[in-house]
């Protein structure tokens, strides 16, 4: 049974620090990943102050894209620095996790579809291991590189890995309406009033992005925060349920 979890970036860093880590926040994942079965997990995590910092100074985002390599880098290695962050707190608690870099195996076409090998995902989960994927920019026709956001690598690798179960761990514990926990969304009209623009520095979309993305997908799906891993790794259904499931 493939599950698909997404660390945040406004979990694991501080978003208006630019390349904080929350060691706290981190290692309170890493802890509760290490505690639960990890067999077939993939991993995602997101840029915060790492990526979107860089992103947001070069005015890179998922359809404004950059011929710069030096652009191109100071995003890419931002993350790299992050991903071995994440790797290594995984590794401190005996989670056997591997990288894998968007921009290294995946491309957007000219009208912007994710097009993203997944083999060697597959390959990484039969051999035993979590690979980390992490949002990146990416190599997009006719628009040099643009960035590609942990949710959208969500939902491809939910999609080609057929997973059962998909999470997003977020800053709050769910959707919010008003405050409080919208529990279950079966259309992006259901929240649309609720959405707005993220307060810190984010270049992917924000909630309403992460609301979309799941739609799309025909699995069970949840938005959490960081004490929702634990229940989510158990089979439970923490914060916001997204599609599918609701609507049965």
């Amino acid at each position: 049974m493939t599950t698909v979890l997404k660390l945040g970036g406004s979990v694991i860093t501080d978003k208006d620090q630019p390349e904080t880590v929350d060691r706290d926040a981190l290692e309170h994942a890493s802890e509760t990943i290490a505690r639960h079965e990890h067999a077939d997990l993939v991993l995602v995590h997101g840029g915060g102050s790492f990526g979107h910092h860089h992103a947001t100074e070069h005015a890179v985002s998922r359809t404004a894209g950059t011929h710069d390599t030096d652009a191109t880098r100071a995003i890419h290695e931002a993350m790299k620095s992050l991903n071995r962050i994440v790797i290594d707190a995984l590794a401190t608690e005996g989670i056997p996790a591997l990288p894998v870099h968007p921009l290294s195996v995946g491309t957007r076409t000219v009208d912007g579809e994710l097009l993203l090998s997944t083999q060697q995902v597959q390959t990484m989960l039969e051999e035993g291991f979590v690979p980390v994927l992490h949002g990146d920019v990416i190599a997009h026709a006719r628009e040099g590189t643009t960035i590609v956001s942990g949710d959208e690598l969500v939902r491809v690798l939910a999609t080609d890995l057929d997973a059962e179960r998909v999470g997003l761990c977020s800053a709050v514990p769910g959707v919010l309406d008003a405050g409080a926990v919208v529990p279950d969304i079966d259309t992006f009209a259901d929240v649309a009033h609720a959405l707005g623009a993220s307060e810190s520095t984010d270049v992917t979309g924000g909630m309403a992005a992460k609301v979309r993305a799941l739609l799309a997908l025909e699995t069970p799906a949840f938005v959490f925060d960081r004490e929702g891993i634990g229940p989510f790794l158990e089979g439970e259904s923490p914060g916001t349920r997204i599609g599918f499931e609701s609507g049965m």
